[in-house]
């Protein structure tokens, strides 16, 4: 086998010292034979785990065919893709726009839409809210930390305070809340915005800023003001879709429609790339040439997508989400009243996380860490929010989780909190 140690003199960033061989579900193998058990499902988007035999078996008959075309032709896969996606999706998003292959991208063409149909420029961000990688996405993230080394971003984004229950904004409780980080979004267009405010994008629950969950009813009340004021609001499905909530998208969890909705991560199942846009009819107008990738529409890729949509459309699958996701949160917070570091432990599905804080409660980015570290030891892949510089542990392990294994997480998360202890 060609690779080695001697690597990472090659990379352009530190790579760690382990190499991964083999995965199978929510495990993987190095070369000196370890297992570990992956609760980040590789980067978020291994909704049906590694390897999955229906994705390979779809992916080989592919490969007989046609690897791939360009996006100005039609294929069985990606018709079929489409066709699932609309039959799926909430029922106003009866378009798909297949000519993105990652959620970054998706994010933009789904702001260029809001902006060419409006006529409009800005666009409205949470807090910790993350749109993606590329410049455009990097330019709307809602983290100063990651805008503050380029010294070039677009105009126009429009942060506001996220519905951080744990740590409002506007402190608040949640018994005397009054939602104020809808309302209040009011004062940001009036006098932070440029006057002419596009659209608002907004990951459901959000991934990479911590864990976020909204509180009741926040999202319709987001609808509402959104639909008052012409602005098209898009969600990020990019994370939450695809089963992760134990529904098929956090739309349909929270029971709200959003005007647009990108998927991607796992939307393929075990890992191809892949990105969809979907819209309301009246969006529809954006000329094809204004948004397309080279990878967009992969062949290959839509054949894993075609098999992973009919897997996680399934209520049996979608059930067992909601029965492991519920045994490892229930297991997380009784470990929260023996640790006072644990801050809260929040999540809906299998997608959880675990925010660390010290004596006096405020966030412990340093405390992240050392827990992810121990969970490591213990053969358990976590992650820490904010790109690691966070205070959350995030839990997004493959939907195809056992209970048995949601338990066998838990016992190693106990362990690993022991360390911490002072």
């Amino acid at each position: 086998m060609g690779g080695g140690a001697d690597a990472q003199a090659f990379a352009y960033y530190e790579l760690g010292d382990v190499r991964l061989v083999r995965g199978e579900g929510v495990r993987v193998w190095d070369t000196e034979g370890r297992e570990y058990l992956d609760c980040v499902a590789g980067t978020f988007n291994l909704v049906l785990g590694h390897n999955h035999p229906a994705v390979l078996a779809a992916v080989r008959g592919q490969l007989e065919d046609l690897v791939f075309a360009s996006s100005s032709f039609r294929t069985e896969p990606t018709d079929r893709v489409m066709e699932l996606l609309v039959e799926l999706s909430p029922p106003g998003l009866t378009r798909v726009n297949l000519r993105s292959s990652g959620g970054s991208t998706a994010n933009e063409g789904a702001i260029k839409i809001a902006q060419w149909v409006t006529g409009r420029r800005d666009v409205i961000v949470p807090f910790r809210g993350h749109v993606g990688q590329s410049v455009a996405a990097t330019s709307y993230n809602g983290t100063s930390r990651m805008r503050a080394p380029f010294p070039y971003q677009l105009p126009g984004a429009v942060h506001v305070p996220d519905p951080y229950c744990f740590r409002c904004f506007y402190r608040q409780t949640p018994d005397r809340c009054g939602m104020w980080c809808v309302d209040r979004i009011e004062d940001f267009l009036t006098y932070a915005s440029s006057g002419s405010v596009a659209a608002m994008i907004i990951e459901p629950i959000s991934g990479v800023g911590g864990n976020v969950v909204p509180p009741p009813g926040y999202l319709r009340r987001l609808r509402e003001f959104c639909d008052e004021r012409g602005i098209i609001l898009i969600f990020d499905e990019n994370q939450t879709g695809l089963g992760r909530t134990g529904r098929l998208f956090a739309a349909e969890h929270f029971g709200v429609e959003p005007h647009i909705m990108t998927v991607s991560k796992g939307l393929t199942g075990s890992g191809l790339p892949l990105a969809a846009i979907l819209t309301e009819e009246r969006l529809v107008g954006m000329p094809r040439s204004m948004h397309g990738f080279t990878y967009g529409s992969h062949t290959l890729s839509a054949a894993a997508a075609v098999v992973t949509l009919q897997e996680v459309r399934r209520p049996e699958f979608l059930a067992g989400v909601r029965a492991s996701g519920g045994v490892l949160l229930e297991r997380l917070r009784a470990l929260q009243a023996d640790f006072p570091c644990v801050g809260d432990v929040r999540g809906v599905g299998l997608m959880l996380g675990v925010e660390l804080v010290e004596p006096d409660g405020s966030r412990s980015p340093r405390l992240a860490t050392a827990l992810n570290k121990a969970l490591y030891d213990r053969a358990v892949i976590t992650r820490v929010s904010e790109h690691g510089l966070g205070n959350v542990i995030e839990l997004r392990p493959p939907l195809v989780l056992s209970v048995e294994d949601a338990g066998l997480i838990a016992d190693r998360f106990g362990e690993a909190l022991e360390t911490l202890r002072p």
